[in-house]
């Protein structure tokens, strides 16, 4: 390191952000609003997106993620109540699939990021039951994780 660029960091008035190698993306969602909103807040990343379980399944089963990012609520009338019986269309079926499969993603980080509290504690508790790294964060904190984690 030259003498100029340590007197520069000493005085506080250089640079130290690294530019991170692009990362892959994963992400559950059947929101197109929010398909745009992760396409712009990861661009120059690879960005997979997933509206259903079964396109969920195929693509993590397929491919190795940095991240994973998991809705809940994945049709209409999820968004009303949790008192319905097809947790097999939700994020959850998901979660539960990531758990008995075990050996896939292994090492990318969850988010797990509905505005469904009680769904997405649900989630987290079972991708936790199998050792996976994951935490719940609402979307509208989102922006916030991500560039903590992810900073461009």
């Amino acid at each position: 390191m030259s003498m100029l660029r340590s007197l520069l960091i000493k005085l506080g008035l250089a640079d130290l952000k690294a530019e991170r190698s692009p990362i892959t993306i994963f992400l559950l969602d059947d929101d197109q609003r929010r398909h745009r909103w992760f396409t712009k807040r990861f661009e120059g990343d690879e960005l997979d997106i997933a509206e259903t379980v079964e396109e969920a399944k195929e693509l993590l089963g397929q491919y190795a993620y940095d991240a994973i990012f998991l809705d809940h609520d994945l049709l209409p009338h999820h968004y009303e109540s949790n008192d319905h019986d097809d947790f097999g269309s939700t994020g959850y079926a998901v979660a539960e699939w990531l758990n008995e499969n075990k050996e896939l993603n292994r090492a990318a980080t969850i988010i797990v990021h509905t505005r469904n509290a009680d769904g997405a504690l649900r989630m987290v508790e079972k991708l936790r039951e199998s050792g996976r790294q994951v935490e719940y964060v609402p979307f509208p904190m989102l922006d916030i994780k991500i560039k903590n984690y992810w900073e461009r």
